[in-house]
């Protein structure tokens, strides 16, 4: 059962690092609302790289954001939570290969390997985390200029991306999880099967055995 967690887990893992750069990739982090227009001729839409505007052909013109330290504060840890993310999900895919318990590599040990998964389902969680953190805050400043009623900029609602980041962050702490379930190979009860970390022993019960009458004295 705890091999097919630390696969699940694997797998769990590699789609994850999939989803999170597909959403670190996506042009929809934000939209603009068209909440109470009746024509709209533009629609504007931004992400952690650039901002674009598309027109009611279809045609999208995207400018990039040419100074990264004239973003606002959120935008700029967003970008590097991110890139933390999928830097520590590489990590993971490679850690946790060496210590799968299926896979032979050298000599290593079987609690040696377990550690290595350990290791490798911690920063899943971490990458799972950090692309949370960074999805969660970049909403939350979408939501609140959203409901500012003294906001006179462009109001814009939450968009592709951050669901993508959201969902790549729910598999990569979940995998995460079960590759933390490499942890039991670490105990003697893990690794024996017995109770209270001691191997099963077997029970012998002593038999009676007949013996022939000593002789006696007889008077």
């Amino acid at each position: 059962m705890s091999t097919a967690l630390e696969a699940t887990g694997f797998m769990m893992g590699i789609i994850s690092w999939l989803v999170t750069g597909a959403a670190l990739a996506n042009d929809y982090w934000k939209i603009s609302s068209v909440s109470g227009s009746v024509i709209v001729s533009q629609r504007l839409f931004e992400n952690l790289w650039h901002a674009c505007a598309e027109n009611s052909a279809g045609l999208a013109e995207c400018r990039d954001f040419e100074s990264m330290l004239a973003l606002p504060v959120h935008m700029q840890v967003c970008r590097a939570l991110m890139i933390i993310s999928l830097m520590l999900g590489l990590s993971c895919m490679i850690v946790s290969l060496l210590g799968m318990k299926f896979i032979k590599i050298g000599s290593a040990a079987d609690q040696s390997k377990a550690k290595l998964a350990l290791t490798g389902g911690i920063m899943s969680i971490l990458a799972g985390l950090c692309c949370m953190i960074a999805c969660s805050w970049y909403a939350s400043r979408v939501v609140q200029d959203f409901k500012n009623p003294l906001y006179g900029g462009v109001r814009f609602e939450m968009g592709t991306g951050l669901y993508i980041g959201w969902a790549g962050a729910c598999l990569g702490i979940l995998g995460g999880g079960f590759l933390c379930s490499s942890c039991k190979r670490l105990s003697p009860e893990g690794k024996n099967g017995g109770l209270y970390g001691k191997p099963p022993q077997k029970i012998y019960t002593a038999t009676a055995r007949s013996e022939p009458d000593s002789p006696k004295a007889y008077v």
